[in-house]
């Protein structure tokens, strides 16, 4: 295909490193449009979109699945990874949706689900049966003990044990998350070729890379040996909430084995073979960040690795936000981070950090001023809060386990906000799968792009600012401080030196600028200049960022 034939051009006539500091926008397909009036957003719905996705000045799109799913975890437990489920459209739809994104610049990266697959793919259906069929070792299958219980205490992230009785085959099989969906096993080597070509296929349909689901999950420690506990005062409730005793352990055996980074490695090559780049999740409630670095090391494993460290609870004071750098500086030197606010699997951080409309913007322009690359969440660009979502309106299985505790992923899942006017937001004409939020309505697309001063024209802004400076996009990060509340850094690449300042306070601050002679830049983000007296005055959440002047 001629497609195909441009993909394979030597990468030296290609930018290869255009993921190094990229802005990406994660698209919900259920929720971001729906085109046919089922109340489900679909492919030709997001491709109808794009164009505001693209005004944004973001360089790709992240959908989340949509591939074949039983939707018992709305596509993460996927059934055929190599079609599309009806519910979002079919390929065809899938190729108008890659030419529509590549035709208005945009890269499209896909999630591929590849630590597990749903009960309903046909390789579970065949491996289930006995123990001696084609699939019998492709799922990760173990005897129960003498006693009848699960082989080791390993816990399941959505609660319970991680271990299901079959009792076709007499045995357990290991599922990290739902009962519906199983492991694969990656020490089969058959597992591995055969989810190397599911990659093979969406890039040879054109994609530009992929977001890669729980990646250091993969394999598994083959002794099964027992996850040793957790004391209390070291528990960090990421990736599970405190709720649920999954975060009770140290998870050293379930996930995070070293025979991954040899399957990492089988995956980069094919992915240098059409210049395509890679994301990954790594979930780790005590280890995340060192996962992080030696996932992203050199260049024959991840392009780069998706942070949690910005998407928990605690609010990014500049102390916190230091102590990550610091520590990323330490042991990911040699790797790429990929920073969120929000996503589909945390509440909305305007929520979650209870952020006024000026915080709203401050934060924003610091995640454009931060080394690495850069996750917007759809919606995020409005300033969207968490949806309240009544008990019986509830999808996630995950809420509706632990609620009223942990009230599940729902109200970040509503859906997207494009005219106050139309019904259901402008997102669909049938009843949607998830109610609009009414808070949301004010917000909209349409509403904000009338408003000079709406936030969407500032993160607009923000990614303009962040493409114009080559040391934000791709530089290191020199310098960092804290000055009360204030966090500072210097952003550096080749002769450009950028510093940066954020009053991280509904106070006014204060701090004297770095010796040299800087030109204060940005103003159109609200950055201050310093004053005659040589100093920053800045107000309540406000900016600073000045370029060096030979």
């Amino acid at each position: 295909m001629n497609q195909q034939a441009d993909r394979l051009v030597p990468s030296a006539t290609r930018d290869s490193d255009w993921w190094r500091g990229a802005v990406i926008y994660q698209i919900y397909p259920r929720s971001f449009q729906d085109s046919n009036g089922d109340g489900i957003g679909d492919l030709l719905g997001i491709a109808q979109r794009l164009p505001h996705v693209a005004s944004l000045g973001v360089d790709a799109i992240w959908i989340s699945p949509f591939f074949k799913s039983p939707m018992k975890d709305f596509g993460y437990d996927v059934s055929d990874y190599c079609d599309v489920d009806p519910m979002f459209g079919t390929l065809a739809d899938f190729d108008i949706l890659v030419q529509t994104a590549h035709r208005l610049g945009l890269k499209v990266l896909i999630d591929l689900v590849l630590s597990h697959s749903s009960e309903d793919h046909q390789w579970f259906r065949e491996s289930r049966q006995s123990k001696d069929n084609a699939y019998a070792n492709w799922y990760v299958w173990a005897d129960a003990k003498p006693d009848g219980t699960p082989p080791n205490n390993w816990l399941s992230i959505f609660g319970g044990s991680a271990w299901q009785w079959e009792p076709s085959r007499c045995q357990y099989y290991l599922h990290n998350f739902l009962t519906e969906q199983p492991d694969l096993n990656f020490h089969e080597p058959e597992v591995q070729e055969s989810l190397l070509n599911t990659a093979r296929f969406w890039l040879d349909r054109g994609v530009d890379g992929f977001r890669l689901d729980t990646i250091n999950f993969y394999v598994h420690d083959a002794q099964l040996r027992d996850n040793p506990a957790l004391p209390p005062e070291k528990r960090n409730p990421i990736t599970a909430p405190a709720v649920n005793p999954y975060t009770w352990q140290n998870h050293l055996y379930d996930k995070t084995q070293p025979e991954n980074l040899a399957f990492l490695r089988k995956f980069r090559a094919l992915l240098n073979q059409y210049n395509a780049a890679a994301v990954g999740e790594v979930g780790d409630d005590q280890r995340g960040l060192e996962i992080l670095g030696e996932y992203t090391a050199g260049d024959d494993l991840m392009h780069m690795s998706y942070a949690f460290e910005l998407l928990s609870d605690k609010v990014p004071t500049p102390d916190y936000i230091t102590e990550v750098m610091n520590k990323i500086a330490e042991v990911a030197a040699d790797g790429w981070v990929c920073w969120a606010f929000s996503n589909h699997d945390v509440p909305r951080h305007v929520s979650r950090w209870k952020l006024s409309d000026g915080a709203a913007r401050c934060f924003s322009t610091l995640l454009m001023c931060l080394r690495g690359s850069v996750c917007l969440y759809q919606g995020e660009e409005l300033a969207l809060p968490e949806a309240e979502v009544a008990f019986e309106d509830l999808q996630d299985p995950y809420g509706k386990r632990f609620w009223p505790a942990f009230k599940g992923r729902d109200g970040c899942r509503t859906p997207m906000v494009w005219e106050p006017g139309h019904q259901n937001g402008g997102f669909s004409q049938g009843h949607p799968w998830l109610p609009v939020s009414h808070d949301h309505l004010n917000r909209a697309v349409s509403t904000q792009e009338q408003d000079p001063a709406a936030i969407l024209h500032h993160y607009r802004r923000a990614v303009a600012f962040r493409r114009a400076h080559t040391a934000l996009a791709k530089g290191d990060i020199r310098d960092l401080g804290t000055e009360g509340s204030i966090l500072h850094f210097v952003r550096t690449h080749g002769d450009e030196r950028i510093f940066c300042a954020f009053n991280l306070s509904p106070d006014p601050a204060s701090m004297a600028m770095p010796e040299g002679n800087w030109r204060q830049i940005g103003a159109d983000l609200g950055s201050a200049g310093a004053a005659p007296d040589g100093n920053l005055h800045l107000g309540p959440w406000q900016p600073a960022l000045s370029v060096r002047v030979p």
